[in-house]
């Protein structure tokens, strides 16, 4: 079952039972995998889903950070539950040291020696764990192992 069917089936049943919040957040992630379907003039794969996710998740946190900082708390507490629903969909996250594992081989099977090679390390530790890992914290792991 894609994710998109997944979506549908949880928003039929967030209606029947009344959850006002839950069926805006997934109207809305369906809306945004409607588009770009449209936009590719094809169904989306797997990855592209969870592409739509990820961008959703990103935009919630950003938005927490903000309403954080503006001492907005009722609008930050509104985004935060619709991040919980949106990371429902979202693969499992890797832990820290699972992330800093397969940040290590890679770096070691690419012969990386400095932070010059971060871009490189970056690009395909990022396609390793598209979806599983916060990009920020990649980020941080790669450069803290190559300083």
């Amino acid at each position: 079952m894609s994710i998109q069917s997944k979506l549908i089936e949880d928003m039929k049943s967030a209606m029947k039972s009344g959850d006002k919040q839950r069926v805006g957040t997934i109207r809305m992630v369906i809306s945004q995998m409607k588009y770009l379907r449209i936009d590719k003039k094809a169904d989306l794969s797997q990855d592209e889903e969870i592409s739509v996710l990820l961008n959703a998740a990103k935009k919630r946190k950003e938005a927490i950070e903000l309403y954080e900082k503006g001492n907005r708390q009722d609008l930050r507490d509104v985004e935060a539950q619709e991040l919980e629903i949106i990371s429902a969909y979202l693969p499992q996250q890797l832990s820290d040291d699972e992330v800093k594992k397969i940040v290590n081989k890679i770096i070691q099977d690419i012969g990386a020696t400095n932070i010059k090679d971060m871009g490189k390390v970056m690009s395909i530790v990022m396609k390793e764990l598209k979806g599983k890992a916060d990009g920020r914290k990649v980020q941080e792991l790669v450069r803290s192992e190559l300083l």
